[in-house]
Parts: structure tokens; sequence; C-alpha cells
């Protein structure tokens, strides 16, 4: 298996973190609540260190006084630690409650209203983030007031730009760790591309803002403070500011970018990786659908995709096994339009096999085993039809009619049809000796091609060497080893340079086919067959 099928039978969520398409509902609940807790954690100390960043390096402001060093020293460590706890507690039980169904078991099927909560659980969490960062943020910007008013707008912008960078981190992260649960979610049912928070274009522009607008518009204020305040601001303290400010902006920027592209890739990696396993001729392959964006309904398209390829397949595979896979390929190369009735004249060799008292033997036994002696009976026929290239064109009752050289060219089509009428014999003594039959081979001018009405037609072949091989499979019934065929096709096999298979046969006199004014020379194999 190429490797990167096998990356996707390995990582059908984009990661192998993730686990694996199935898996244990207990080991999905703690890996679920062991992602989110790092998750909720790492994003209130990502945004812990962007506030300090910001408060100490990038907006021009007064150094804080004593009390104020101690304000922020004893109550920034305790509210992050207090927010990341709550964030953790309320967060993951509130998810997992959203998402009981999904660890129940893996074929536990959610309502329409679970399915709902589950694709918002990252919403809901990066939305109980932001409540708790932009509430520490009023409560920091009081502090500030009572304590130092002149630094009040520093940290109410400082704590509110964390509090953004931490909402767009966690829903990121949020989003990527619930894609076991989203892929239950999804599936089976028709991808909304409302069913998230906002599709693959919004959601771009909004962590465009966040990671690169909302910095460049802190750098904004800080150039709006510093202008307020010439004085207090130096030249030095300014380019400070612009290069932290800067600074912040491409590595916060490239950690969302990152994320969020991720998040993108990741769906689209999952279709190309699916697409070449059916470029190599795995049409079983599905895609896990995860995203309930627009790339969720990429996902869905390609499982809806690969299901009418199986489909087709069948379709095909069951259309050759009625007609035939030569008649089949035929006729599809052929449908770019109406189909033609009718067809053309060509070299062909046909062999009729019939069944000898058959009537007799179904008169004696139970419809099951008349059922089972047919179809050892047409099995050894189909076997040795196709193993030498031939079609066997149509089942007669208990009869079988096959063509050679026909749909498909077979200059050797005279050597295959006597090679198989010989083997056939053997094995039918063999296989199925509750009865006999005749086997005739004939070699002639044909016409194949379909006949019918362009609503309901067959592939078939008509003429001289059709009615020969009929003739000849009754004569065929009262001959030593129930095999007859025109001594013209013994020849033709020798022209070809078929000797090999010419020297099995002999002739056996000559007769005067129903429908003939001459007689035909026969033929039957050199060593009896029955």
């Amino acid at each position: 298996m190429p490797r990167s099928l096998s990356a996707h039978k390995r990582s059908p969520f984009g990661a192998r973190i993730l686990g694996p398409r199935e898996q244990d509902p207990r080991r999905l609940r703690i890996r679920i609540q062991v992602l989110l807790t790092l998750v909720l954690v790492s994003t209130n100390l990502f945004g812990a260190g962007v506030v300090f960043i910001v408060n100490n390096f990038a907006v021009p402001a007064p150094n804080p006084e004593r009390s104020m060093v101690i304000a922020l020293a004893i109550g920034v460590p305790t509210y992050v630690a207090t927010a990341a706890a709550i964030g953790v507690v309320w967060g993951t039980r509130t998810s997992l409650r959203a998402l009981r169904w999904a660890t129940l078991g893996n074929h536990v099927v959610p309502t329409e209203k679970e399915r709902r909560q589950a694709l918002n659980v990252p919403l809901q969490l990066t939305l109980m983030q932001l409540t708790l960062w932009l509430l520490g943020s009023g409560v920091f910007t009081v502090i500030s007031i009572l304590l130092q008013p002149e630094r009040a707008v520093s940290t109410a912008l400082t704590v509110g730009i964390g509090a953004l960078m931490v909402a767009g981190v966690s829903y990121l992260l949020t989003e990527f760790t619930l894609r076991p649960v989203s892929a239950r979610a999804l599936a089976d049912t028709d991808v909304n591309t409302k069913a998230r928070f906002v599709g693959v274009g919004p959601r771009m522009v909004l962590f465009w803002a966040i990671g690169t607008a909302v910095p460049l518009g802190g750098l904004l204020v800080a150039a709006i403070l510093a202008l307020a305040q010439p004085k207090e601001t130096s030249l030095e303290q300014m380019a400070v500011v612009t290069m932290v400010t800067i600074g912040s902006t491409l590595v916060f920027g490239f950690i969302l970018t990152d994320l969020n592209a991720r998040s993108v890739v990741a769906p689209i990696t999952s279709v190309r990786q699916a697409l070449r396993a059916v470029e190599a001729g795995d049409l079983d392959t599905d895609v896990v659908v995860y995203d309930g964006t627009e790339l969720g309904a990429l996902q869905s398209g390609f499982n809806q995709m690969a299901a009418g390829l199986r489909e087709r397949e069948k379709l095909r595979d069951l259309f050759g096994r009625h007609v035939g896979h030569d008649v089949a390929a035929a006729a599809a190369a052929a449908a770019t339009g109406e189909v033609e009735l009718g067809g053309g004249t060509r070299g062909a060799s046909v062999l009729f096999v019939d069944l000898v008292s058959s009537t007799t033997y179904a008169t004696n036994h139970s419809a099951a085993e008349v059922v089972g002696v047919l179809n050892r009976f047409f099995g050894v026929v189909v076997d040795e039809v196709s193993a030498r290239g031939g079609l066997v064109n149509k089942f007669i009752g208990d009869a079988v009619l096959a063509i050679f050289g026909a749909p498909s060219h077979d200059p050797d089509h005279a050597a295959s049809a006597l090679s198989a009428a010989r083997a056939m014999a053997t094995r039918l003594a063999e296989e199925v000796p509750e009865v006999g039959a005749g086997i005739g081979v004939a070699t002639g001018s044909v016409v194949a091609g379909n006949v019918g009405h362009e609503s309901r037609y067959e592939y078939t072949v008509i003429g001289d060497a059709v009615n020969s091989a009929s003739r000849l499979t009754d004569l065929a019934k009262d001959v030593d080893g129930r095999v007859l065929a025109m001594w013209s096709s013994v020849v033709a096999a020798a022209e070809l340079g078929h000797a090999e298979e010419a020297i099995h046969w002999q002739k056996h006199g000559s007769v005067v086919l129903r429908g003939r004014s001459e007689k035909t020379e026969l033929a039957v194999p050199v060593t009896p067959t029955a």
C-alpha cells in the first residue's frame, strides 16, 4: 500500500493523536477529556504570555507604581489559574455532557438536537474562554483605575488583545480535538454548511482579524497614546513598542494562520489521499466527514462519488455477467449516442452444447436437484469457454450457445472452439455424470451485432455456422464421446498454425445437415472422451 494511502488509513481525522476511526467509547471519552484539558490550560497560559508581553513592551504607559506591581503580581497569576480551573472543570464537564451520546457506543445514533450540540461545542468553549477573559479585563481595568488611573487604558487594551488571542487559538484547537465526535455527528447526514460557527471564507477573515488586525490596531492605539502624551513617550520607547508589536504580530499571526491552515488542509488532504486510493483501484475507500463547513461538503461529495463508482462497477459487472464482459465493454465504448441495431459479417466459430434427456431427469428428480445439475453443467461450460477467450452468448433452457471470434476479434477462433469442446466433454463426463451432453462446433461467416429494439435488444450471432453447430449437437448425442465438429473447423485451425490442436481430431464421415443441399464433412476427437 502506498505511503499516502496507509497514512489515510492510520489517521482518518488528520492526526494520529485523535485515534482510529472506530475506537472504544471509554478511550474516546478519556482522549477527549485529556485533550480538552490540555487545550484549555495551554490557551490560558498562552493568553497570559500575550498580556505580559503587550503590557510591558507594546503599550506606551507610565511605569507601574509599587502598589500596581503588587496587585498585578498577585492578581494576574491568581486570575489566570482560576480562569483555567473554571474553564477545565466547567468546559470539559459541559462538553462531555453534550457529547455523552458519542461515548456510549460506536453505533449510537444521535438525535438532531444532539448533533447540533456536538457541533457547537467548539463555539461554546470559545465563548466561555472569551467571557472569562473579558471579565478579567474588566477586573484589572478597575484595579488600574483605583491604583494607577493612567495605566487603565493600557491594561484594558492588553487584556482585551489577550482575550481575542485565547479565543482564536481555543476555537481552532477545540475543533481539532473534537473531530472524532464531529465525524459521528455528521455520519449519514447531508453536511449543512451552517452547522458550524462560520464557513471557510468568513473564518479566514476572522482569524486574519485576530492575528493581524487586532495587534496592528493595538499599535495604532499606542501611537495615539504617544501623541496624546508627547512628553511622557520618548522616541526610544515608541521604537520598542513598534518592534514588539510587529514581532508579536508575526509570531501570533503565524500561530493562528498555521492552525487555521491545518484545519483547512487536513480535510483536503484526506480527500486527495482517498482519490489516490480510488485511482489505485480501491473503490471501497471513503473519507471520514468531520468538518461541518464547505470542506465537510467536499468530503461528503467524495463519498457520494465513490458510492456512485461502486454502484457503476457493480452494474457493469452484473451487465457483464448477463451478456459477457466483452459485449459489455463494447457496449460501454460505443455508448456515446443512440444504440445502433444490426451488425457486421465476420468469421467465427460457434460451439453449441445441449443436455441429453434432461426432460426425463427433471421428471424423476426434485427441482433442487435439477437446478444443482444445471448449475454444475453451466459452470463447466462457462469455465472452458472463458478460459479460451470465448463468449457465452445465451443460456437456452438446458443448452448453451458460445461464440469464438466475436465480438472480440480472435484469429485463432477455430482452434479455441475445438479445444474448449474437447476439454468440456471430458469435464462434463467426470463432473456431471447424471446427464450427458452433445457438443457441436462449426466455423464460418456469421452476422454479429445487436438485434431487437432500441428499448430492448441483445447481442447475438446469426448465420450458417450457428445453425450447423445446433444440428451437429443433436447428432453428437448419438456419437461416442458426444462431440462433433465440422472438418472445416479442424482445417481452419491447422491453416492458422495450430497443428497441435488439429492432430487431436479425425474425420468421421459426412452428412447432409438440415437446411443444406451438400454433405458436410465431420470430425470427432481422436481419443474418445467418454
